[in-house]
C-alpha cells in the first residue's frame, strides 16, 4: 500500500482538488481498492464525495491521530493507495498525516505570495524526514510550447529552496470546477480535455517516484 499525504499549510492551494482527483485515478485499472481520508475539520473533500454516483473511492473521515491505527487496518485488507487530503494551518495534523506518508505532495500557485508561504511546509516535510514533491497548481495555461514565465520563476524559486518540483504544471481550468460540483473528476467529466491529459500527466509521475528521504 502506498500512502500520500496532499499537504499546504496555507489554504486555498489546490489540496483538496487534487486529493480527490488522484483518488480516482489511483482506483485504474480494475477498480483497486483506495482509501480518501478527509482530516480536514472543514470536510469539503466528504461535500465532493456525498455528490458521487459512484461508489469508489471509498472515503474515511477521521483526526490525524487516527491515521496510524487506520491504515495499519488498510494494509492488511489488501488496499492500494491511501491519500491523505490535510488541513492548512494545523501543524500538528500536518505532521501526523505526513509521517505516515511514502509520499508528500506541497501544491502551491506560483503566486509571489503563495511561494513565499509554501516553505513553511516544505520546511516541515524535511524536518519529520520527509523529501516532499512541490505541484504548482492552478497556473496559467500554455499559449504555445513553453511555460508561461511566472510558470518558470515559480519553479526556479521552489529548487532554490531546494524542494523537488513536479515536471507537470496543473493549469487553471474551469472544467476542474464544473467536475467537483458534479461529484467526479475531470477524468469523468471530460476525459479528452486538457485538465484530464494534465492530472494524468501528474499521477503518472507521482507513482513512477521512489519514496525519497530527507538526508
Amino acid at each position: 500500500m502506498q500512502v500520500i499525504t496532499v499537504a499546504a499549510r496555507k489554504g486555498g492551494v489546490g489540496k483538496t482538488t487534487l486529493a480527490t482527483h488522484l483518488s480516482v485515478l489511483a482506483t485504474q485499472p480494475g477498480d483497486r481498492p483506495v482509501l480518501l481520508f478527509d482530516v480536514d475539520p472543514q470536510r469539503s473533500l466528504a461535500w465532493w464525495w456525498k455528490l458521487r454516483t459512484k461508489d469508489t473511492p471509498h472515503l474515511i473521515e477521521c483526526d490525524a491521530r487516527e491515521l496510524p491505527k487506520i491504515l495499519d487496518v488498510a494494509r492488511r485488507e489488501g488496499v492500494a493507495y491511501a491519500i491523505i487530503d490535510t488541513p492548512p494551518h494545523a501543524e500538528n495534523s500536518i505532521s501526523e498525516a505526513m509521517r505516515v506518508a511514502d509520499h508528500v505532495l506541497v501544491p502551491t500557485r506560483p503566486g509571489p505570495f503563495d511561494l513565499a508561504a509554501v516553505a513553511t511546509t516544505l520546511d516541515l516535510a524535511q524536518r519529520i524526514g520527509k523529501n516532499p514533491l512541490a505541484i504548482i497548481n492552478a497556473a496559467p495555461p500554455r499559449t504555445g510550447s513553453l511555460e508561461p514565465s511566472i510558470v518558470l520563476e515559480a519553479r526556479l524559486l521552489l529548487q532554490r529552496m531546494g524542494a523537488r518540483v513536479a515536471e507537470t504544471v496543473i493549469s487553471q481550468r474551469v472544467a476542474l470546477s464544473h467536475a467537483i460540483i458534479s461529484g467526479s473528476t475531470v477524468g469523468e467529466y471530460e476525459p479528452q480535455g486538457r485538465a484530464a491529459t494534465e492530472i494524468a500527466a501528474l499521477w503518472a509521475e507521482i507513482i513512477r517516484e521512489p519514496l525519497k528521504v530527507a538526508a
